[in-house]
């Protein structure tokens, strides 16, 4: 069975033309959805990838209308090749798994995409090394001066109790807890 996925980004603009070009192409059922494509929690979406099955064929009048970044098209193309069923975009003829130079081309963008989350690791990375070199901190801010870290170590070896200690500065026992242990581990 072909069916088709439309999709326009705000309630105001309408789905008629999609709706003609998909039914041009044979769909016999159609999902409309009035959303944005950043948005990959789109229920007519979910609905239809639910209910398309196993030689159907999904027909799309572009790939922008499916989705708006490649890794979520790569997703969502795997997902529906992993379960059988062919795709095909109207707009973009290579975009086409029903044919052996569309599979061939899909592939390609699949390596592409994986390309593309792994540069961006690595570009991440790079950043925060040299982010680190430059004395930047990452993580949470202490919620304790270095110097009421000083006085928390000075209270508790003068036998002051955590809690006590902890109600003193307005923070958990954990916090006290993690400068009696950093304490323990320097001076060792």
């Amino acid at each position: 069975m072909l069916i088709g996925y439309a999709r326009v980004s705000t309630t105001g603009q309408n789905l008629d033309s999609q709706r003609d070009q998909l039914e041009k192409a044979g769909c016999e059922k159609i999902f409309e959805e009035k959303l944005t494509g950043g948005d990959c929690k789109r229920p007519q979406l979910t609905r239809m990838l639910k209910e398309i099955s196993e030689d159907d064929t999904l027909i799309i009048t572009s790939l922008d209308r499916l989705a708006r970044s490649t890794r979520d098209l790569f997703e969502i193309t795997m997902s529906l090749e992993e379960n059988g069923i062919e795709f095909r975009s109207l707009r973009e003829p290579w975009a086409d798994t029903t044919s052996s130079m569309g599979k061939f081309l899909l592939t390609v963008f699949a390596g592409l995409s994986e390309l593309e989350r792994s540069l961006i690791r690595d570009r991440t990375a790079e950043g925060r090394i040299a982010a680190k070199k430059r004395g930047v901190k990452f993580g949470r801010k202490p919620k304790l001066t270095s110097h009421q870290q000083e006085e928390v170590a000075r209270m508790l070896k003068e036998g002051m109790g955590i809690r006590s200690i902890a109600r003193h500065f307005n923070v958990g026992v954990a916090t006290i807890d993690r400068v009696k242990n950093s304490e323990i581990a320097t001076s060792r």
